[in-house]
């Protein structure tokens, strides 16, 4: 594991991701709040791409936990059978449907404690809920940002929590809002697992990963 970049560095690297990207946002689609929580519960293990071809005719007639509710799990089931574990996230979007009407009056809870009480949410879906909708800086670490934040040095840890932290104590604050979006769009477009685009990486001059490609 490569060491921790210092201030300078991580400043410049963010400097470039923003200069690129001034206003970067998440790939998954949704209406509003309650698709957003439904769409990154159905992510995990699965990619945004076929959530996305999923979740288009759902969001369409199901887009508040009642209209779920209505729907019912065979009808959910159907949407998004070809996500995988689909069968128990379906369990899942159906009980925190049930949840969100009959404790919350059908409104998605904005604190990260009351996310993670639903099934199906854990930390990660919990942050991208709370910055993507509500823009606070909460940093969500998927596998894209554990890979990029190990091999560049922005934010390394031999854990998602120890990552987590890294980004949130690194990172400069008026970077933090976008940071986990920058960092995920880098990962799944350059920095891969399997082939890194070093060639034509804007940071590259500021990584530390020792296996640089420039094939």
């Amino acid at each position: 594991m490569v060491k921790q970049l210092g201030y300078h560095r991580i400043r410049e690297i963010f400097t470039r991701f923003q200069q690129h990207d001034p206003e970067p946002e998440g790939e998954l689609e949704h209406v509003n709040v309650y698709t957003l929580v439904v769409a990154v519960a159905l992510s995990a293990q699965a990619t945004d791409v076929g959530v996305n071809k999923a979740t288009r005719a759902l969001f369409q007639i199901a887009d508040t936990p009642q209209k779920m509710l209505d729907l019912g799990i065979d009808g959910l089931t159907d949407h998004i059978k070809t996500i995988g574990l689909f069968r128990q996230k379906a369990k899942n979007v159906i009980k925190l449907s049930e949840i969100l009407v009959n404790d919350y009056g059908g409104i998605v809870p904005n604190s990260r404690a009351a996310l993670q009480s639903l099934p199906g949410v854990g930390r990660k879906t919990a942050n991208v809920v709370l910055n993507m909708w509500w823009r606070q800086p909460a940093q969500a670490v998927d596998t894209h940002i554990f890979r990029v934040g190990n091999r560049t040095g922005i934010a390394p840890g031999k854990t998602v929590d120890a990552v987590e932290r890294a980004v949130e104590d690194n990172i400069p604050a008026d970077f933090q809002l976008h940071a986990h979006h920058w960092l995920i769009l880098h990962g799944r477009y350059h920095c891969k697992a399997r082939k890194p685009m070093c060639k034509t990486c804007i940071i590259r001059d500021l990584c530390d990963f020792k296996d640089k490609n420039y094939d």
